[in-house]
């Protein structure tokens, strides 16, 4: 098997919890190998909470985008590319599946493994010495584990381990005492749940002694984090988090409800008792999947209501 790997999953933030499972995958059949990782630049800090990942290699392809025209921009770019070719990999496996992922796979020194023309989003596969048919089918954790699996020449474990943890962090602002986290923003409007319902929940936490805390993103999630707040006798709107209070946050944790969200994501695969909720898209293909503390509500068209929700995280917690 391959001891030298790169693997290319840049983002989004689901996406690249979604490949955690793969790595701990490979360290499970091949211990004390080398595995680097590709990723955005903002979610440097998923890849290392993972003890299997060796480095992390930073890009900033959004960015780059809007500002190729300035030349510290370029140089920029340039020292990335001497970063991918320090290395020379034995496997090369670009499990994003789109243009900008199969660029930086190419630019990389190695055998470079990709998703065949039927697998994958964008047609790819001329970039690649070798490609695999990857059911749609699968929930996007698995078509990640046989990815890597097929290119490493290894079988799938049964168990399902996204290898992460994270300390409880303690806050100023943030009261002693049980608390739950509430992930209603997405980028997606559609995926929203109606605020009548997260304060509905909000009640019924308060009433079973927790606090709330209503992470945002941006000013209009943050208004919105706001109003609920206001409508809740124990609630609290933190400032802004970076991804590594975030997880220090959901570890401590009583529990995490939220929308389909790559957050909701990370809270569950931290081993947090969490639920996800539905509105617009099918958990079959990105719900939470493989953690034993985890239960995805609604579907597309099929909201969950607030009662089921406080049912299932009084589930979680028994």
């Amino acid at each position: 098997m391959a001891t030298k790997i790169l693997l290319v999953k840049t983002s989004s933030l689901g996406d690249v919890i979604h490949a955690l499972p793969a790595i701990s995958d490979i360290r499970s059949v091949a211990a004390g190998g080398l595995i680097d990782w590709v990723v955005e630049e903002p979610l440097l800090a998923i890849p290392r909470l993972h003890a299997g990942v060796t480095r992390v290699i930073p890009v900033a392809i959004r960015r780059w985008r809007r500002t190729f025209w300035r030349a510290s921009v370029r140089d920029e770019i340039r020292a990335g590319m001497r970063r991918l070719r320090e290395q020379n990999y034995d496997a090369i496996i670009d499990a994003q599946g789109l243009f900008k992922s199969a660029l930086i796979a190419a630019a990389a020194r190695g055998t470079r493994y990709g998703l065949d023309f039927h697998s994958a989003r964008e047609p790819l596969a001329f970039f690649y010495h070798r490609t695999f048919r990857i059911s749609w089918q699968l929930h996007a954790v698995e078509r990640n584990r046989l990815l890597l699996a097929q290119a490493l020449g290894y079988d799938v474990p049964q168990r399902c381990d996204y290898g992460i943890s994270a300390a409880p962090q303690r806050f100023d602002w943030l009261a002693a005492g049980p608390y739950a986290v509430l992930l209603h923003a997405s980028s997606g409007a559609y995926k929203l749940w109606d605020e009548q319902n997260w304060i509905a929940l909000g009640h019924a936490l308060n009433s079973a002694g927790a606090h709330c805390v209503l992470p945002w993103g941006s000013a209009r999630e943050r208004e919105r984090s706001a109003r609920i707040a206001d409508k809740l006798r124990a609630a609290v709107v933190p400032p802004a988090l970076n991804l590594e209070n975030l997880a220090g946050l959901f570890a401590g944790a009583k529990s995490v409800a939220g929308v389909d969200t790559g957050l909701t994501h990370l809270a569950a695969a931290l081993g947090v008792p969490t639920v996800g909720i539905y509105c617009a898209t099918d958990p079959a293909a990105t719900g939470l999947y493989g953690c034993a503390r985890a239960l995805n509500l609604g579907g597309i068209g099929a909201a969950p209501t607030a009662a089921q929700v406080i049912a299932a995280l009084e589930k979680l917690a028994s």
